[in-house]
């Protein structure tokens, strides 16, 4: 799971916007003001079948990374938490 839906930055963060856009997932914002640093990201490639891969994109550490739990839920009240 992607460490950026708790912590303080997600909002403002350009490497979690642009994970959003490989997703085809709705910005946080905009325009975003904040350059982590050193971010780390997993991709995870899955096959159903010759047809069908599959892409996910976390972001698995960072040394930007400021915890506020449940930093995402608050921005987005009511919806699913990416996974």
């Amino acid at each position: 799971m992607c460490i950026c839906i708790n912590c303080t930055y997600v909002d403002r963060c350009t490497t979690y916007h642009s994970v959003e856009a490989l997703h085809l997932q709705p910005h946080l914002t905009d325009h975003p003001d904040f350059e982590a640093i050193s971010p780390t990201i997993n991709v995870n490639i899955r096959t159903e079948s010759t047809d069908d891969i599959q892409m996910e994109w976390d972001v698995v550490g960072c040394e930007s990374f400021v915890s506020e739990m449940g930093k995402w839920m608050k921005l987005r009240p009511g919806e699913l938490v990416p996974t």
